[in-house]
């Protein structure tokens, strides 16, 4: 079983399309009718669960719907909002957090609970906003440093584990991400997602004595 969230659309629907031709997969996000179009571009049984990660039971509801443990669970969710930070919004500054952070926070930590003593593998995608300031992108780099740090505390205490904690940091990519941030951007030079998608799963494979922990998928 693999579970994605943020597979609605961008990264995580392309993801759930390679994945689910070769595992049983449960995909999540916040709307039912893009899931299901992405359920069925999958071609395969698929598992769909509209789940809020901002709110810590419907996480643990989310992870009591999976009929068995996980062996992989990629975490896509997430959002954008840019501008200069005079111009910013409280409350959407608020979404922001909730989106990224708050979700992040609140998956994790049900995953911990669960599987720390079980070879689980969990992927959370971020962004090259959380490896550089960037901009009129304040808050969205200090939401996804945020997460950068939970992911390097949290592996600290699971350093004696055998759940693994890898870090994703994804550069542009042509998705619906852009059009929802706030910010217009020239995309010609951005991956599409169905390409990062396979780069990051091709990243992903392991060894019995290694793996890779942290990724930057740059575009070129």
């Amino acid at each position: 079983m693999i579970l994605i969230t943020g597979a609605s659309s961008g990264l995580g629907a392309a993801l759930a399309k390679l994945y689910g031709k070769e595992s049983p997969i449960c995909i999540s996000g916040r709307n039912s009718d893009r899931l299901q179009l992405v359920a069925t571009d999958v071609g395969q049984p698929c598992q769909t669960q509209v789940t809020d990660l901002s709110d810590a039971d419907a996480v643990a509801a989310l992870f009591n719907s999976l009929t068995t443990t996980p062996s992989l669970i990629i975490h896509c969710a997430g959002s954008g909002y840019f501008g200069p930070i005079e111009t910013q919004s409280p409350e959407a500054i608020k979404d922001l957090l909730n989106n990224n952070v708050t979700s992040a926070i609140f998956l994790l930590r049900e995953a911990v609970r669960r599987y720390k003593d079980q070879s689980v593998t969990m992927v959370m995608v971020m962004s090259t906003a959380a490896l550089v300031p960037k901009a009129e992108e304040s808050t969205y780099c200090a939401a996804k440093w945020a997460v950068k740090a939970l992911i390097e505390s949290v592996r600290l205490e699971l350093k004696s584990s055998p759940m693994k904690l890898i870090a994703v940091y994804p550069g542009g990519m042509v998705t619906d991400f852009w059009p929802t941030s706030g910010k217009e951007a020239n995309t010609n030079s951005f991956m599409s997602a169905d390409e990062a998608a396979g780069m990051l799963k091709q990243a992903l494979q392991s060894t019995e004595h290694g793996y890779i922990s942290d990724l930057t998928i740059a575009r070129g």
